[in-house]
């Protein structure tokens, strides 16, 4: 079921066109990646969807309704540039930033106690913004971004500044998120964090949409028919026994080990290669490679 829709989105800043008839569709209750390289409008279509700015055509739908501002506290909205009131208290902010998103202050409060003592926070209500860490810091926005239980979260590169350890923390919460009936928009460029985290993907490049789709899918998509074998054995007689089934791509040795990079060819199967190399040598493994979306993002964004 779709939560969010937009429809042949374009947005233009004088001479420059920042999104050029741009759609994507995200599920309910998923966690939908907005990849592409810097400039490619992205940010745009983040701040569209939050109604910060208004496209120049096309539209955009929440949960079957054109978006409009009462959709704006079923939205929690996470920018890259981060911004506290460096003065004010830890504790204090955050309940002002709740009470900004329409929860009363008792309720925040109430809210804003299990967090902080979830993320080990407890000790910081009362110091100043300024003396937190950027991590820190990111945890209170963070926070704050979820606390009053959105619909759709959009996060803009998340992960920034965190350590790992924090950075996983925040991953879990996302999957937890989910799970209990969010959808999760997430802006990044940690490919390892799509790959682990959403379940669809839409790739911008110089204001357009070049791909939409499952991760699993487009990973498929991509398949280039290369494996890797790992085998005990003679890596002369392999290559011979190869023939004209598969070429050989690379080749690495330690003592009598081999590891090799083949890719078939023409209507060669994994069960004639293993056929053809088992004759000459003891196979310990067969691992198909398929391109990984950073492999997939490099690709698409050099065309």
């Amino acid at each position: 079921m779709e939560l969010f829709a937009a429809r042949n989105i374009v947005k233009r800043y004088a001479n420059h066109t920042a999104l050029d008839d741009v759609s994507i569709s995200i599920s309910q209750q998923s966690v939908f990646g907005l990849l592409g390289p810097n400039g490619a409008g992205k940010t745009s279509l983040i701040r569209i969807m939050n109604q910060i700015t208004g496209p120049d055509s096309g539209e955009l739908f929440f949960a079957g309704e054109k978006l409009n501002q009462q959709h704006i506290s079923q939205i929690g909205y996470l920018p890259e540039e981060r911004g506290l009131y460096k003065k004010m208290e830890v504790g204090e902010h955050a309940l002002y930033l709740a009470q900004l998103k329409g929860m009363k202050r008792p309720e925040a409060m109430k809210k804003l106690k299990v967090w902080f003592e979830k993320f080990e926070m407890t000790s910081w209500w009362k110091k100043k913004v300024e003396e937190l860490s950027k991590g820190m810091q990111q945890k209170v926005q963070f926070i704050v971004t979820v606390l009053h239980e959105p619909r759709l979260l959009i996060l803009d590169e998340p992960f920034s500044g965190f350590d790992p350890i924090n950075a996983n923390i925040i991953k879990n919460e996302l999957l937890r998120l989910k799970a209990n009936g969010s959808t999760v928009l997430l802006s990044t460029h940690n490919m390892a964090s799509v790959e682990e985290l959403c379940d669809e993907i839409a790739l911008l490049n110089r204001s357009k949409k070049i791909i939409e789709g499952s991760v699993s899918a487009i990973r498929k998509s991509f398949r280039t028919n290369t494996y890797e074998v790992e085998f005990r054995g003679n890596l002369l007689g392999f290559t011979n026994a190869l023939w004209a089934g598969a070429q050989l791509l690379e080749q690495e040795q330690v003592e009598d080990v081999c590891k090799v990079k083949v890719k078939l060819l023409a209507n060669t199967t994994t069960n004639d290669l293993l056929q053809a190399v088992m004759r000459v040598s003891e196979v310990q493994g067969l691992r198909e490679i398929v391109p990984t979306m950073n492999d997939i993002f490099i690709a698409k964004v050099n065309e």
